[in-house]
């Protein structure tokens, strides 16, 4: 039963990966996007969980700026020049985003007015949950607050042993008081 589900999960991984990749590389023909006269989004990683960060990279854009819009995103990507060309920016996904496909829109501030388009898939990761208490300061100590203390006293064997150290102590104090009064003879 459970490798069952195993099974399931690790082909819908593999289908995540391989689908966007294998559009990607049929829209990437071959030769710049600027030599083919169009503006094509690279979102990296293309599968990305709630509060995560997707990178965007639009090439063919003869703009200095662009902006990314998506009902996914936390707030509007704003794409600046990127070192090696092309543009780039960053887009943080809402935390409370559900799992699917989402749309991308960009718009390139240059004089053709060039736009490109996009997807980005929400997964679910699930939430992370500790397996056993964290061992850092009194927090791990919270699991056992609903055990009520217990106020016991010595018990039997504390008392035993305290009178015979006291015994002890009592006679040996005696026996040095005792060698100290003998007088000493001539």
């Amino acid at each position: 039963m459970r490798s069952t589900t195993l099974t399931f999960c690790a082909a819908a991984v593999v289908a995540a990966t391989l689908v966007p990749a294998s559009a990607a590389l049929a829209e990437s023909g071959s030769g710049p996007a600027q030599e083919k006269g169009r503006t094509t989004l690279t979102v990296t990683p293309p599968s990305v969980g709630p509060g995560g960060e997707a990178d965007l990279r639009l090439e063919g854009c003869e703009g200095r700026e662009a902006t990314g819009e998506s009902e996914v995103f936390v707030s509007e990507a704003r794409f600046s020049p990127a070192a090696d060309g092309g543009l780039f920016a960053e887009a943080r996904i809402s935390s409370d985003a559900s799992p699917g496909e989402y749309g991308i829109r960009i718009d390139c501030k240059d004089d053709k007015g060039a736009e490109a388009a996009g997807t980005v898939t929400v997964i679910d990761r699930g939430r992370a949950t500790p397996l056993a208490p964290v061992a850092a300061g009194g927090g791990g100590t919270a699991l056992f607050t609903d055990r009520e203390a217990e106020q016991d006293g010595p018990g039997t064997v504390h008392t035993v042993i305290g009178l015979v150290l006291a015994a002890v102590a009592a006679v040996a104090v005696a026996f040095r008081s005792a060698r100290r009064r003998r007088p000493v003879s001539d």
